[in-house]
């Protein structure tokens, strides 16, 4: 069986905004991600007749840079605060992606593939201070593409499906 634990990363991006009404934005925030994929493999071994469970822990690195266009809807500012929800696309380029990795060298994981496009939806809050407004949000992104490259070894191919599910925590200054 395969199952995955969850890791955390960081990422740092810029935000690019467009006003499009009154309480309504375009964002655009392109960013460079760190993170890391745990896949936890336990291999039944036969051996003089015993059978027993090994775990292997195999771990994927990323450098990712993420492409998101998202639309928001903010509510009315009351005093120096307001509430708002989001949406939006995102595209993702894994940098470390071992896709064009050479054969077995002895640590063999999963290959995945570089390219990702996921849905993203989350809310957020904004604080309004005299010199700048700061934000914190929070949202989901679900990946619409698997990522495993099918390979004749045990390790990439028993995972059926791969998909990216990630929750973010981001911090805004603007």
């Amino acid at each position: 069986s395969v199952t995955s634990s969850p890791s955390p990363g960081f990422s740092v991006g810029i935000l690019a905004n467009l006003r499009l009404g009154k309480y309504t934005d375009m964002r655009l925030i392109p960013a460079l991600s760190f993170g890391e994929r745990m896949l936890n493999y336990k291999i039944l071994r036969y051996r003089n007749g015993d059978t027993l469970f090994v775990d292997i822990e195999k771990s994927i690195t990323s450098t990712i840079v993420e492409i998101p266009l998202e639309f928001r809807y903010k509510s009315r500012r009351l005093n120096n605060f307001s509430m708002y929800v989001l949406g939006g696309l995102k595209y993702s380029l894994d940098l470390a992606s071992q896709k064009k990795g050479k054969g077995d060298t002895g640590n063999t994981t999963a290959k995945l593939h570089r390219n990702d496009f996921s849905l993203e939806a989350g809310a957020g809050m904004e604080f309004y201070t005299t010199y700048f407004k700061f934000g914190v949000e929070a949202k989901m992104g679900y990946g619409f593409r698997n990522l495993v490259i099918a390979e004749d070894n045990l390790y990439s191919g028993s995972i059926d499906k791969l998909r990216s599910k990630v929750f973010l925590l981001s911090f805004t200054f603007e």
